[in-house]
């Protein structure tokens, strides 16, 4: 089915981002795996074609297109080539953007956004614990006060850009007796003392991704780097991780779509017993039926991102977007693996390293089970 959420514009974004991507990033994919992460280069590289300041004001170096579209578009391209680029590059512009536009100051605004947009101010988000996983409400790290400043002390982990940052957007709990209501966020420079990475974390694939453990001992931030209002960091977690589920549900469709095509032009190809794979009944009855799967979830992602442009996009319909296309996203690329039998348990052929890369998006972002009791209290039950 024609996809009409986008126009020409939209387009010609696409086509400045697939040539960037096949001139800068895909030569350089087993560098970043070998490395555990993207290199300061291709920050700066993107940095310099626009790509991180899609929703930066253009006063601070950002495109501020004022269209969600334009992330969508980003998003599928960075997915097509591989999974873990849209997380990470997501997890700077995509995700941590909108706190450091709406919360700011016009002073941290002024210190942070230009170096955002350029790429020499990589960013992380610290909400995940050890003990907590999806249950933000309860995080341990503690931010308190110490005259005009803020003693930091607690730890993250499973943080994407955690190896590399150079801020990280960093969720403590300022008022316990308050419990949800008291947790604030900090802008966290990772160059202060106190502040250190732990592991990079060896993961079962996303090897491209520096996912680090984060500890913090008696990091002194200011008052200065209290991001919104003292407090609200709860709420405006919540206000903001619509976004950051549309956009795993963008990556997790464009992903599995792409590694579908290649599927079916391998089934065209490979034969057995004489005759195309493509050419037997039950992989003609598969391969049908995935595209329907793919093809039927994208039409309800397309009417999320138009929603969301449009500022109607609810945490519901977010969180069924979420956990959706990740369950689709696994299911299709588990039988692509079968589709190409015991090379698509190979290492060196994408399929194998597309299907180790998916599992995580039933997890992150909130697990499945999470979105499925978000969408059960709407349902009131």
């Amino acid at each position: 089915m024609k996809r009409e959420i986008y126009d020409e514009d939209h387009e010609a974004f696409r086509s400045s981002v697939k040539e960037f991507l096949d001139r800068e990033v895909v030569p350089n994919l087993d560098t970043y795996a070998e490395n555990h992460g993207l290199d300061r280069e291709f920050w700066l590289a993107a940095g310099k074609q626009g790509f991180l300041g899609l929703e930066i004001p253009e006063q601070y170096g950002g495109m501020e297109a004022g269209d969600y579209r334009f992330n969508a578009v980003l998003t599928e391209e960075l997915a097509k080539v591989n999974m873990t680029l849209p997380s990470c590059v997501g997890i700077h512009a995509d995700i941590c953007a909108p706190y450091l536009v709406h919360l700011t100051t016009d002073e941290q605004k002024e210190r942070w956004l230009p170096r955002f947009c350029s790429g020499e101010l990589l960013t992380a988000i610290g909400m995940t614990e050890p003990s907590g996983g999806s249950d933000l409400a309860n995080l341990k790290t503690t931010a308190v006060r110490d005259g005009d400043d803020w003693i930091l002390n607690g730890s993250k982990t499973f943080i994407t850009n955690g190896g590399s940052a150079d801020l990280v957007i960093v969720a403590a709990r300022t008022s316990p007796e308050k419990k949800a209501k008291g947790i604030s966020l900090f802008g966290v420079d990772t160059s202060l003392p106190g502040y250190s990475i732990g592991r990079v974390l060896d993961k079962v694939g996303q090897d491209e991704s520096d996912t680090a453990e984060l500890a913090f001992e008696d990091v002194r931030v200011s008052n200065d780097d209290l991001i919104g209002p003292l407090d609200t960091g709860f709420i405006s977690m919540m206000q903001f991780l619509p976004q950051e589920r549309l956009g795993s549900a963008i990556t997790n469709l464009a992903h599995a779509a792409e590694i579908l095509r290649e599927t079916i032009e391998y089934a065209k190809e490979r034969k057995a017993f004489g005759q195309p794979i493509g050419a037997f009944q039950n992989t003609q009855f598969l391969l049908a039926d995935l595209t329907t799967r793919v093809e039927v979830a994208q039409a309800y992602v397309d009417q999320a991102v138009l929603a969301h442009t449009r500022g109607e996009l609810s945490a519901v319909d977010a969180a069924k977007a979420k956990w959706w296309t990740s369950q689709v996203q696994n299911d299709v690329l588990d039988h692509c693996v079968q589709v190409f039998g015991g090379y698509g348990y190979m290492n060196e052929y994408r399929v194998a390293r597309a299907w180790r890369d998916a599992r995580v998006t039933k997890i992150w972002a909130g697990s499945n089970e999470i979105m499925k009791m978000l969408i059960a209290r709407d349902l009131g039950l």
